[in-house]
């Protein structure tokens, strides 16, 4: 009876695990929306401020103001089974009695699948206001590169077979586009892809030039080549027509791809003598193999849309890049330590 006991037990345990798996929830909300867990009156505080003004940001570099993040805020009282499972969670601890120094972490699938909670405790609330007017990029960028990743996962299981045929076959390159990209144009060193739409017009190009130097990686320069390859290989309709760089809509600064150096290029394309025009965002990285430098560019023309959902999916694609002989990382580093969550 003792071993026929002991086996009912054993099975019952098994059959509360599985259950426990089968019925943990996904993450619930939109891409790019963000659950503030924090009490009203420190909400509207200075320090609760600080953190509304680093998530109320506009996207960068798109023709038209569009908010990075969709904000909302609950009391800490009212966070419940309900609210727990959002798919972005900040969660603010301020106590000196607990905390020295101001820091955050997060952690993944806390408390449904595909979730991140991001965690930030400090000691004091000036502490925290400092903080977020210190790290607001850092934050930013955290939430970003979390729905990159999101995003880098769908695109390994669906993407288009032609980009990435294309970028093996000319560059010996790998990478994820949206698998809506079918029609394409090759030239010297340089591929096109895109949907090929009316409405919502999303594009992927890479192109390549020699490696010279740490002076190739300055806006001057990247922006040169850029303007070279574009208006070699994509003319307007009309003669004299074609895409050009909007400089002084353009920003530049150093990034890390796949553990690597690269270079992110973000702004606005217009279409010289037309008009057309954009957002773009490109990377610049380093192929060793072969010193060149491969350039990876998502660009969207949707003068009838907003465009943050549809440069934010280029965007996506252009961290999927492997180069020759590289090794390929699994997710984008979000840039904020990990807490690690115990068994």
């Amino acid at each position: 009876m003792k071993k026929i006991a002991l086996v009912l037990f054993a099975a019952a345990l098994t059959l509360t695990a599985c259950k426990k798996e089968n019925f943990f929830p996904t993450a619930s909300g939109r891409p790019y929306e963000v659950l503030v867990v924090m009490d009203s009156v420190d909400w509207k505080a200075p320090h609760g401020r600080a953190l509304f003004d680093v998530l109320d940001t506009d996207v960068p570099m798109l023709p038209q103001s569009e908010r990075s993040f969709r904000i909302s805020q609950t009391e800490v009282k009212d966070f419940d089974r309900v609210l727990n499972i959002f798919r972005n969670i900040i969660i603010v601890n301020i106590d000196s009695r607990q905390f020295t120094q101001t820091k955050m972490k997060f952690t993944r699938d806390k408390w449904a699948m595909e979730q991140i909670v991001l965690t930030i405790n400090s000691p004091s609330e000036e502490e925290f206001r400092n903080f977020c007017v210190e790290h607001r990029q850092d934050i930013v960028d955290f939430l970003t590169r979390t729905e990159m990743n999101r995003l880098v996962k769908d695109l390994k299981q669906k993407h288009s077979k032609v980009t990435f045929d294309l970028a093996k076959q000319i560059f010996d390159c790998e990478i994820f586009a949206p698998k809506e990209l079918q029609s394409y144009k090759k030239g010297k060193d340089f591929v096109w892809t895109s949907n090929n739409t009316a409405s919502g017009l999303e594009n992927i190009v890479m192109y390549s030039y020699p490696y010279e130097g740490p002076q190739t990686f300055t806006k001057e320069y990247l922006c040169h080549k850029r303007d070279s390859a574009m208006k070699a290989n994509l003319p307007g309709e009309k003669p004299g027509m074609y895409m050009q760089t909007d400089t002084l809509c353009t920003v530049v600064r150093p990034i890390v791809v796949h553990n690597n150096y690269a270079m992110e290029m973000r702004g606005l394309w217009i279409m010289r003598n037309d008009c057309m025009g954009g957002p773009y965002v490109s990377h610049h990285r380093v192929d060793t193999e072969n010193n060149k430098v491969i350039v990876v560019e998502g660009f969207v023309y949707a003068p009838e849309k907003m465009k943050r959902g549809l440069i934010r999916r280029l965007e996506g694609s252009l961290y999927t890049l492997k180069l020759p002989e590289e090794q390929y990382v699994i997710e984008i580093n979000p840039g904020v330590e990990e807490e690690k969550k115990v068994p």
